[in-house]
């Protein structure tokens, strides 16, 4: 549960009912792309026993291109990966500085300069090397997004008298409900990270049980938070949820929320990094694997995202964007199209018609959401 679960309720206020439905169709479709992503690291040997064959995302792409370039799946992998990763960076600086100027509105300071603050105690994320420190930071941020649940739940329920499903639409604007999806699809994003996962699980053989019943459960939880907020506040929802909150708990939830983007910053930065240093220092490139060469490409990187951060200050519609562009191709287009690539001779006749018709549904929802996304971005900056 990352904090862009704070964005659902906005998204239920654009999708009506059927943000509802998208919310459980999406936790059931992303289990599904689970599932088949993972199947296409094994191959059968020849006593039909399933050996893992492929260790990555990337491995996974590689084999499906091999016959038009070895290399040519697993750079477009990559680079859909660092786009997710960075995107998600860009959401913690854009969503810090948002927080920073809500709770301290009497300060004389602007949102951008609020995240420029928020990116100089970032700054010692370019000498993370390892997954240790990033992982104590994550154990820490887990604490503060309980925190924040809690807290946001539980005003929720004291104005339960307030409720009224008659805030809820039935006529719905197409261009919103898009925006939508892409939001609703960026709260379930995990598949980059599965492969991993699956191999240093004690029992791999646990894991299709494990994916049906974390995505259940995140299905629950996500529904009833985004439901609960929704019906508290209706037409007032904001894109932030914790803006809707009294004074006196809105400056305690956004400070727990700052320490949880800040938190959470450095495991999608130190992911895309490596990524990008494990790219260039490959092969021949050795002259490349120097600490101050790495030192480098993680220094560019952090500077990178606040660039971003500086020009695209509107939380909601960035999601939208990250996962209409990113999310969908890493959950949806690319597990189904590499999965009919891999299996297709052995795949019964059901499960390809399912793979074929969560691609065409990625793609159009993908295609439609990157369009609605950037007319919204435009609009706002025109």
């Amino acid at each position: 549960q990352g904090i862009f679960v704070l964005g659902l309720p906005y998204a239920l206020l654009h999708s009506g009912y059927s943000g509802l439905f998208l919310i459980m169709l999406s936790a059931a479709l992303c289990c599904y792309t689970g599932k088949i992503l993972i199947a296409c690291l094994y191959e059968e040997n020849e006593d039909g026993q399933l050996i893992r064959v492929r260790d990555t995302y990337e491995d996974i792409a590689n084999a499906c291109c091999k016959k038009l370039s070895p290399k040519l799946g697993g750079v477009v992998v990559n680079v859909t990966q660092v786009m997710e990763l960075v995107m998600t960076c860009i959401l913690y600086l854009v969503v810090s500085g948002n927080l920073l100027s809500h709770s301290l509105p009497y300060v004389p300071v602007t949102e951008k300069t609020w995240s420029v603050i928020a990116f100089v105690t970032l700054l010692p994320c370019v000498f993370i090397k390892t997954l240790k420190i990033v992982s104590k930071l994550s154990q820490l941020c887990s604490l503060v997004h309980f925190i924040i649940i809690l807290v946001a739940m539980t005003y929720c329920l004291t104005q339960i008298h307030q409720w009224s499903w008659a805030k809820f639409r039935l006529s719905i604007e197409f261009e919103d409900f898009l925006v939508s999806v892409g939001v609703i699809i960026f709260s379930y994003t995990s598949q980059i990270f599965l492969p991993t996962l699956e191999g240093n699980m004690k029992n791999p053989g646990e894991f299709r049980c494990m994916l049906n019943w974390t995505h259940f459960f995140a299905c629950v939880l996500k529904t009833t938070f985004a439901l609960t907020a929704f019906l508290t506040w209706g037409e007032e929802t904001k894109e932030v949820i914790t803006d809707n909150l009294p004074s006196f708990l809105q400056t305690l939830v956004n400070l727990c929320l700052l320490t949880k983007a800040l938190l959470s910053y450095p495991l999608p930065f130190f992911a895309a990094t490596e990524i990008v240093y494990a790219c260039i220092s490959r092969g021949s490139y050795s002259n490349y694997r120097s600490p101050l060469f790495s030192l480098g490409v993680r220094g560019s990187f952090l500077l990178l995202t606040l660039l971003m951060a500086m020009f695209i200050p509107h939380f909601a519609l960035l999601m939208g964007l990250t996962g209409s562009v990113t999310g969908a191709a890493m959950t949806f287009l690319l597990p189904s199209l590499f999965h009919l690539k891999l299996k297709w001779k052995k795949l019964p006749f059901i499960e390809k018609c399912a793979d074929i018709s969560v691609f065409i549904l990625g793609f159009l929802c993908s295609l439609a959401g990157i369009v609605c996304s950037i007319k919204g971005l435009l609009e706002v900056f025109g």
